[in-house]
């Protein structure tokens, strides 16, 4: 089924086209003027089907809950705990089992949202339209439209169909659901025989979920349901599947490495315990399996989990909602961001600033449709002439407006408007200078209107006055000249010489290289004795009044935002649905551009270029224009074959696709539609460019965090794995200083909330000024591996075990190591103390891992209070473990003396001193290192 070849498929006649007939068109779709038979519209839609989308299939509820329990990890954990069980450890398994079932249960509900992608666009699809039928005029649900049928559109309407029009009164209809772009488009029933336009911008076509705006006309539908512009939308969109995030690839990485080292050394620890000792069979697998057990971190998933889930809470607070937790971290890596313009870049609200009347130039000031702000003399005083001049000028523009404003509502919400918003730009302008519509439509009332066309390109009213009418008209800066014949200088009135005319066209010129919307504006006046019928007969021998300038606004803070990205080596893509030259100034203005020449490239550019072409193109500064959806679609695609990570925003249907594709959808809040918001990872609030900066920022230290709460979780480590070596080494005469259950009280229990709060650590000054980082690099890094293992592991051993033996050194064993009791109260009160230098080294050790270079004398103790909170709530879990009966008997200890706190609170600073001492020599060689490239002195 073809439906994007209309009806004749035998038809050798090429298909109509854009300068096709209306009576071409008629004979192409085998209708006429009134409509289709009954009979025929019923066999239509058999064979080309209801006008609906079509779902794709998504992958089960089930199964995406299932996903949480089965990555690679998971399995770890799971054959863990069915290990644990086997060598008699059932409180081993069942500990690792609610961990994994409960760091799955958080993912899913923290990720969990229905594929709402498809019921948001239905939605913007009407339920009923109106047809011809047979010559009657009646209302049929919009699934049974078909091609062929004849639409009647009306001001109000929702399109159901894409269709060509066939008759058109002043129609104009709002394409911002395919386009981004809010400004209504005049739509036209005649041949068009114009080029280089995308389908999109085909003047007397309609589109599936566009609206009319205002007019009237009649269209023959061409393709209905996944065949339509829309319907490709859907199709893009819901046939994209998600990717691994870079953090979940990481993760993978993670487990691998992780699983390769717990086996092979608890493999090896197996081997060495039936070699070197008595220990027998099944006893040396329990042990290996505590090796395991040791150097797997089983807290490191859901303090991974966790841990985004803060820094989402944080985003938050910033204006960006996450939807998907991974999403947090892939904000950090983002090399790329491809922004629209309208409503992101720019505050979505055109704005006079600049008036040009013959002899003077004005600035405005103020932004938005909020009627605040000045109009004042670029030079000289602002004498009453001038002032009565710029009066006329203004009082004309406003006069043939059709828009609106509507003053802000109690419930706080901002100047709005009804209608074209070049024209509510106008009103704006005149308001800041005391001219009010009302008042003055009330004085000139409208007797007649000459909507804009696209060919005259021009809009004129005739308005009653006291003695002749008066017609106001405003249009294309060139097509209102063409017309006039005498413009003003002060109070008199003058011939339009030549000289003039280019006077006139070179300012028009300068304002339109600035990216600023201009319409040249003029009036005349009539006599009451004739009749006008049509514009021929009014727009001639016009009297120029000038030139008005607009544009949409910058947002305030994104120029500052664009440079933290510079500075962080993101690059900034602008691709909008807008005018290339317009986009171009906006872009120099806020400093996403900074070369004299950057390329514009438009969707049908893109139509022309290869794929080598465009990755070619993306290497120099370019900005994207008159693009479609699937041209942004396939410039996303590019960025990713070119190995960046690449985040894009949107709020129409237009950006849905290019949203799921990327790394990271980024939808706005406010004026985005349902259909990128569901499409999107993340949430603007604000709709504010400046706050996807701020979010970058939080992603990057969420990556920076996971590498410090990893080399704290790794660092305990090797304390744990010590007493299985000793135990091994001294054929079983030192005795096991940490079994598996003290081992799992620390990384489940009192390492979770100190890793926690690592998690939570605010973002290090200076970390965007670095660049994106290396896919390559990875959170386990040899450096860790060295800092954790080679490092601080050794000295938190040595005071492990010193507590170890002291606790029976102060029993009477004094000097003893080997054949030591392992066994009765003695043997548990010891562990307990080993357990507890654990925990009061780790004080330091958290600490220590709170920066990667600075001293955390730079920072402050106490600016993380989560820290602190993580420090007591460890301090409160051995507490418990060693003086609560019920955990004694679980984890295997036994109180020691109050006394004994002293001893491990002597070591708790070792780890934090010695980090301070490693980070003090490796900032000397650094310092040293940049003197040298400064210099090139040789050390």
């Amino acid at each position: 089924m073809d439906r994007d070849k209309g009806i004749n498929k035998t038809d050798t006649r090429a298909e109509p086209s854009l300068s096709s007939s209306v009576s071409e068109v008629y004979s192409w779709y085998q209708t006429n003027s009134h409509g289709l038979s009954f009979s025929e519209a019923e066999t239509r839609v058999k064979k080309y089907g209801k006008n609906t989308l079509e779902r794709t299939r998504k992958k089960s509820i089930y199964i995406r809950f299932l996903k949480n329990f089965s990555h690679l990890m998971a399995i770890l954990l799971w054959i863990g705990g069915i290990v644990a069980f086997i060598a008699g450890m059932p409180q081993l398994g069942v500990a690792v089992w609610m961990v994994n079932l409960i760091n799955g249960l958080f993912s899913f509900w923290q990720e969990f949202r229905a594929e709402k992608a498809a019921d948001a666009l239905m939605k913007l699809l009407p339920v009923k339209v109106r047809v011809i039928r047979e010559g009657q005029s009646m209302e049929i649900s919009a699934e049974d439209l078909v091609p062929g049928d004849l639409m009647v559109l009306s001001e109000g309407d929702h399109i159901s169909a894409d269709a060509r029009l066939v008759e058109a009164s002043q129609l104009r209809v709002s394409q911002s659901t395919l386009t981004g772009e809010s400004h209504p488009v005049k739509k036209i029933a005649d041949p068009f025989f114009g080029t280089d336009l995308s389908k999109i911008e085909y003047p007397n076509y309609v589109f599936a979920g566009t609206s009319v705006v205002s007019g009237t006309g009649l269209a023959i539908v061409t393709t209905t349901g996944m065949g339509t512009e829309f319907g490709n939308v859907a199709h893009l969109t819901q046939g994209i599947e998600e990717d691994k995030s870079p953090l979940q690839q990481e993760m993978v990485h993670v487990t691998r490495m992780v699983t390769i080292v717990a086996v092979s050394v608890g493999f090896l620890f197996f081997l060495m315990l039936i070699s070197l000792t008595q220990v027998n069979l099944a006893e040396s697998f329990i042990f290996a399996l505590g090796m395991i057990v040791a150097f797997v971190p089983e807290g490191l998933l859901p303090t991974v989990t966790l841990a985004l889930a803060r820094g989402s809470q944080r985003m938050a607070k910033r204006h960006a909602l996450i939807k998907r937790l991974s999403a947090v971290e892939t904000l950090g890596c983002t090399s790329v961001i491809c922004t629209d313009k309208t409503g992101t870049l720019t505050q979505n609200e055109m704005t006079v600033s600049r008036i040009w009347l013959p002899g003077s130039n004005f600035h405005v000031t103020g932004v938005g449709y909020e009627p605040k702000g000045d109009i004042t003399p670029e030079q000289g005083e602002f004498t009453p002439e001038i002032q009565t001049r710029l009066k006329q000028f203004l009082i004309a523009g406003i006069l043939c407006s059709n828009a609106r404003l509507i003053p802000p509502k109690p419930d706080g919400t901002g100047w709005t408007i009804l209608g074209d918003p070049t024209e509510a730009a106008i009103l704006v302008a005149a308001e800041k200078l005391g001219i009010r519509y009302e008042q003055e439509n009330h004085e000139f009332p409208r007797a007649r209107e000459f909507p804009f066309d696209s060919r005259r390109k021009l809009m004129s009213t005739i308005h009653l006055g006291t003695e002749d009418q008066v017609v106001y008209l405003k249009g294309a800066p060139k097509a209102v000249l063409d017309i006039s014949t005498s413009y003003y200088e002060g109070s008199d009135k003058r011939e339009l010489e030549p000289e003039m005319r280019a006077g006139i066209i070179a300012v028009n010129d300068s304002f339109a290289e600035q990216g600023l919307r201009v319409l040249g504006i003029a009036m005349k006046t009539l006599p009451y004795s004739g009749s006008y019928e049509n514009p021929e007969e009014v727009e001639h021998d016009m009297t120029f009044l000038g030139l008005i300038a607009m544009m949409d606004p910058p947002r305030p803070e994104v120029a500052e935002a664009v440079k933290k990205c510079h500075h962080a080596r993101i690059r900034i893509i602008m691709i909008t649905g807008d005018y290339g030259l317009t986009a171009k100034s906006i872009a120099r203005r806020i400093g996403i551009i900074t070369g004299d020449n950057p390329r514009i490239v438009t969707g049908a550019d893109l139509d022309q270029m290869s794929g080598e072409e465009l990755k070619n193109a993306l290497n120099d500064e370019i900005i994207f224009a008159r693009v479609a959806p699937e041209h942004k679609l396939r410039v996303v695609e590019t960025l990713r074959e070119c190995g960046h990570i690449v985040a894009v925003t949107g709020d129409g249907v237009n950006d849905a696709p290019a949203l799921k594709k990327a790394d990271i959808g980024v939808a706005m809040g406010i004026s985005g539609t349902d259909v990128a918001k569901e499409a999107a990872d993340m949430v603007l609030t604000d709709d504010n460019f400046a706050s996807i900066v701020n979010a970058v920022e939080e992603g990057r230290a969420v990556y920076a965090n996971i590498k410090k709460f990893t080399g704290y979780i790794f660092t305990s480590n090797t304390p744990e794995a010590v007493p299985f070596i000793l135990f091994a080494f001294s054929k079983a005469r030192i005795p096991l200083a940490l079994d598996v259950m003290p081992i799992l009280s620390v990384d489940l229990g009192t390492d979770l909330v100190p890793a926690l709060a690592l998690g939570s650590e605010p973002p290090e000054p200076g970390i965007m000024d670095k660049p994106p980082r290396n896919l390559k690099e990875h959170v386990i890094t040899r450096s860790l591996l060295l800092k954790s293992y080679l490092w601080l592991g050794p000295i938190q051993s040595i005071a492990v075990m010193s507590a170890f033996f002291f606790q029976y050194w102060t029993h009477g064993y004094w000097g003893q190591i080997f054949d030591l009791p392992a066994e009765g109260p003695i043997y548990h009160s010891a562990v307990g103390m080993a357990l507890a230098a654990v925990v009061t080294t780790q004080i330091g050790n958290v600490l220590a891992h709170r920066t990667e270079r600075s001293s955390i004398f730079s920072i402050g103790f106490f600016s993380n209070r989560m820290i602190w909170i993580g420090i007591a709530s460890e301090l409160i879990i051995i507490l418990i473990i060693i003086y609560v009966p019920f955990f004694q008997e679980i984890i295997g200890t036994a109180p020691f003396p109050v006394e004994n706190w002293l001893f491990l609170f002597a070591w708790a600073p070792a780890l934090l001193l010695a980090e301070e001492l490693r980070k003090g020599v490796l900032r000397k060689f650094e310092k040293t290192r940049v003197k040298i490239e400064n210099t090139g002195e040789i050390a």
